[in-house]
């Protein structure tokens, strides 16, 4: 271990035995209420159907390039490599899980139910997803304990000539999936219907013609796909009194009637520069930037309640930007947002939370040319492995900068785990615990760096591509030192809190 590493955990220890202040916030273990229960496959991600088929997606950012050309946004890039060891190791590490296969380009995709793909492109659609690229899917999925969630081609080549939707390639990617021992666990019928003008829909499409399509839709999985989840409507883009695109998910339920498994909807922060976005960094770690997670679910709850009542939440797209992620995205910086998302989420009792995407473009957990861990990733992985899925109240915002969430721990009998997040950059803050506790915190040198430490330990992959250790470091009872800039999980083994059996 470097000296480095050394000094961080010799401070850090010294800091936990001092006693606790009268500014310390404190923490009752054994008395944390649960107040609900997230999906086993809360922790969830995309991998977009433009990764799978390849084709023209978000353009990386040039190094030297302070500005971005919103006119050349896209660039090509080939199939992802699902078969990649590395790849399959970093996604089994956070399974169970969700695999949502979708995206923009999904309501334009081809499914070619023939060994090789068509010579030429059909009418109506702008891509060719194989036989070959969805077997790789399936073979994913099972190998890495991944269900799969997609939605389905909607563009005007999927359409009789009077424009209504047909099931008929729905059907054959049924056919095909079953054939390979696979399944789709849920299906949405389209990805984001309120953005239909820009999103592959025909010309004119609204929310009537929606309604007429969902319709059709629910029936043929009733008969086709029983046992798999209709979810949506995969909404995105709504205010509290309209849409970007016109066409608002208040209109689009209303068409549609009531049929949905489980309600699902979309959100980011904000627009990326490739769309137009100009944020500054300096707002990625501030209350109101963060809160934006809480006001677009209030929003879809409210939709929820009035259409769906009880219907389980679900956000089956989510990151800081949309449009392939802000220049910050991949860095510690966003580290903060992510886990603040799923803490907040969490105890709001949304159900699923599937971020965008696993491995491309900026917002990707992992770089997608060599499938590295970023921050993002780091962070998941600590919350798959200490965040179970029972809810414990922790209480308001701590104090000011400071936001803490628990759960029961996913292994330990009668064991909680606290989640310390300490947003200000130059106020350390102190949590008092009665018990002693293990600690795993993450840090960088800087905020806008690649590189991310555990109690003061880069994170990296080995030499032969495991895993490094993911090892506490153990606390005595007393006041825990959180230091700005840093994010922290606390696990405390003899909690007996009786809500974590």
């Amino acid at each position: 271990m470097r000296a480095a590493a050394l000094t961080t955990i010799a401070l850090l220890v010294v800091a936990t035995l001092c006693t606790a202040r009268a500014d310390d916030v404190s923490i009752a273990p054994a008395t944390l209420k649960a107040i609900g229960t997230v999906d086993a496959r809360f922790q969830s991600y995309n991998v977009e159907m433009v990764e799978v088929t390849g084709g023209r997606f978000w353009k990386p950012y040039r190094r030297d390039a302070r500005t971005f050309d919103t006119r050349d946004r896209y660039s090509f890039r080939p199939p992802i490599d699902l078969a990649n060891a590395r790849l399959r190791m970093l996604a089994a590490a956070l399974s169970p899980a969700y695999m949502r296969v979708s995206g923009t380009w999904a309501n334009a995709t081809f499914f070619s139910d023939t060994v090789t793909a068509p010579a030429k492109l059909p009418a109506g659609f702008d891509s060719v997803l194989t036989r070959a690229r969805w077997r790789d899917v399936v073979d994913f999925a099972r190998a890495v304990d991944a269900e799969i969630v997609t939605s389905l081609a909607v563009s005007p080549g999927s359409r009789d000539k009077d424009g209504t939707w047909r099931p008929d390639q729905a059907q054959r990617l049924i056919d095909f999936t079953r054939s390979l021992g696979g399944g789709i666990a849920a299906i949405e019928f389209m990805n984001e219907p309120t953005l239909a003008g820009s999103n592959g829909a025909p010309p004119g499409y609204d929310a009537k013609a929606y309604g007429r399509d969902f319709r059709i839709f629910r029936a043929w999985m009733q008969r086709a796909a029983p046992g798999a989840l209709i979810i949506g409507p995969s909404s995105v883009g709504d205010t509290a009194s309209s849409s970007a695109s016109g066409i608002t998910t208040r209109d689009l339920l209303a068409a549609s009637g009531p049929g949905l498994d489980r309600f699902s909807y979309h959100h980011y922060n904000t627009l990326s520069p490739r769309c137009g976005g100009r944020d500054d960094p300096a707002l990625a770690i501030e209350e109101q930037w963060l809160a934006r997670t809480d006001a677009t679910l209030a929003i879809y709850r409210a939709l929820r309640d009035a259409y769906e009542p009880a219907k389980p939440i679900w956000l089956t797209e989510t990151a800081d930007a949309a449009c392939g992620g802000n220049r910050w995205d991949k860095t510690f910086l966003d580290t903060f947002r992510y886990l603040d998302q799923l803490g907040r989420l969490a105890r709001a009792g949304v159900q699923v939370v599937m971020h965008n995407t696993l491995a491309a473009s900026d917002y990707g957990l992992l770089d997608e040319k060599a499938f590295q861990p970023r921050p993002n990733y780091w962070a998941a992985l600590l919350w798959h492995r200490l965040m179970g899925p029972t809810v414990l109240d922790a209480g308001a915002a701590a104090a000011p900068g400071l936001h803490i969430y628990a759960h029961c721990h996913p292994q330990l009998r009668g064991a909680i785990t606290l989640l310390a997040i300490n947003f200000s950059r130059d106020i350390s803050r102190s949590l008092a615990l009665p018990l002693p506790s293990e600690r795993y915190s993450l840090g960088s040198a800087r905020l806008q760096g690649a590189a991310v430490q555990l109690n003061g330990r880069t994170l990296a992959l080995a030499a032969d591509d495991r895993l490094p250790d993911i090892i506490g470091l153990p606390m005595a009872t007393g006041a825990v030192r959180l230091a700005p800039a840093t994010v922290t999980f606390l696990v405390i083994p003899g909690a007996a809190n009786p809500a974590c059996p």
